[in-house]
């Protein structure tokens, strides 16, 4: 991946449909159609079939040809270049957060998408899951993510 390269996220990898290799795209923010580039496990892919409605499309791609290679994708973040789709408030890019300080914890060394929310894994393994509740602030300009220390369960309760 080319570090030009802006990835906003178009959904995520469900279960397989049928055994074509097809597979349902669970929580769709972006219209995928054919021949759409998308980046999937950190792997360059194309969209080769595109079914299903608008809530739940079915997406087939290139080189992903049966039943088990759809299983293997499944919970991946289906990426999208998006070259002029601006931030909203309180949005970041992934790429931005990686290496930013997090609080005396260290900083960030990745971005794991899981089940319910994205959660930073930082350089010494802790990991901080990305919700308003941990997190307090973001400031990718300074380098700097501050934490809800008491809700990371990293102060004793005062009583």
């Amino acid at each position: 991946m080319a570090e030009s390269r802006r990835l906003v996220t178009a959904g995520r990898v469900g279960r397989p449909h049928g055994l074509d290799g097809s597979f349902a795209l669970r929580e769709p923010r972006l219209d995928l159609q054919a021949a759409t580039r998308v980046v999937i496990a950190g792997r360059d892919r194309t969209v080769a079939h595109r079914t299903g409605s608008a809530a739940r499309p079915l997406i087939r791609l290139k080189g992903v040809d049966d039943r088990e290679g759809a299983a293997a994708l499944n919970g991946e973040l289906v990426l999208i270049e998006q070259v002029d789709a601006p931030l909203g408030e309180g949005e970041w890019l992934a790429r931005d957060l990686i290496g930013c300080r997090v609080d005396g914890l260290g900083s960030v060394a990745r971005i794991v998408g899981g089940p319910s929310c994205d959660v930073l894994e930082l350089d010494g393994g802790q990991l901080v899951p990305f919700v308003s509740d941990a997190i307090r602030t973001v400031d990718v300009d300074a380098g700097r993510i501050t934490v809800d220390r008491g809700f990371l369960g990293l102060e004793e309760e005062r009583g």
